[in-house]
């Protein structure tokens, strides 16, 4: 134990080792937070369809050998998810249907993009880098943390802002309507938030796993809490924590950020529904 604590002392002298854990926290902290509302509303596969959309979003950047990607991608991601949402239930394809022709259209584009306009030798390196996170979490800069320090605020603020609204809207949003809520317009804006969990998260766990920070710790949570508050409090904790430990194991281990922090919350999972049966059969 006094190896592993002097061992942990000696990584955290490094600065890309203090980026990653404040970028985790933020990131896994503001994923939990709507991943309750997600869950419930069952739109948990708009997080994996935009996933796809900022990759290929993020492969056009490359392209474009653009400075900062996110100044595309986040645009990008927030106006399909709008497109998605505002459409979705009035044209002739359908809102799941939409989800994954967009999904898997953005996503092999994007793959045949990087591969012609290919920036570098190493093209498997950069695509398992973009869809898996691998260790693009240990090589932020520090404008990319202060960018998640700021979209992460927002994030935050708006949800405890506008907290019974979307509490409302989760739950009967054909009652919040009659009542006076503007409900597109609020599921508007949980989509646009959701695009911008789901850019700040790719350089944590990649395009690919990035649905995994938003289900795991709802998931969990409501195996063992039954309130909306509980829920969500829990399910922020569980995704910080999950976070903080996947870091951690991976820095220590040498595995994948991404996988590794992903595995923490299917650990974390199971170890909730556990609870959560032992206490069924206990009652």
């Amino acid at each position: 134990m006094p190896e592993l604590i002097e061992k942990l002392a000696f990584y955290w002298e490094f600065p890309f080792v203090r980026y990653a854990v404040i970028v985790a926290v933020l990131v896994s902290l503001c994923s939990s937070l709507l991943g309750v509302t997600l869950v419930l509303k069952r739109y948990s596969y708009i997080g994996d369809g935009l996933s796809h959309v900022a990759f290929g979003a993020l492969a056009i950047a490359s392209v474009l050998k653009l400075s900062n990607n996110t100044m595309l991608v986040l645009p990008v991601t927030i106006a399909v998810a709008i497109l998605l949402l505002c459409t979705g239930k009035t044209t002739r394809i359908k809102g799941d249907a939409a989800i994954a022709m967009v999904s898997v259209g953005a996503l092999a584009v994007g793959y045949l993009l990087m591969n012609i306009f290919s920036t570098s030798a190493n093209i498997s390196g950069d695509v398992c880098t973009t869809l898996f996170g691998s260790t693009s979490i240990l090589t932020l800069k520090v404008e990319e943390v202060y960018l998640c320090v700021v979209l992460s605020s927002v994030v935050f603020l708006l949800f405890v802002l506008f907290y019974h609204k979307i509490f409302a809207i989760t739950f009967d949003e054909n009652f919040a309507q009659v009542t006076g809520v503007n409900t597109m317009a609020f599921n508007l804006l949980i989509a646009s938030i959701v695009a911008v969990i789901i850019v700040l998260a790719m350089n944590l766990v990649g395009a690919l796993l990035v649905s995994a920070l938003v289900v795991f710790p709802a998931l969990s949570a409501m195996r063992v809490f039954k309130s909306f508050f509980s829920v969500t409090v829990a399910a922020a904790i569980i995704s910080v924590l999950c976070s903080l430990i996947g870091i951690v194991v991976a820095i220590l281990a040498g595995t994948p950020v991404g996988s590794t922090i992903v595995a923490a919350d299917i650990v974390a999972f199971f170890l909730f529904y556990l609870i959560g049966v032992s206490r069924s059969r206990g009652a």
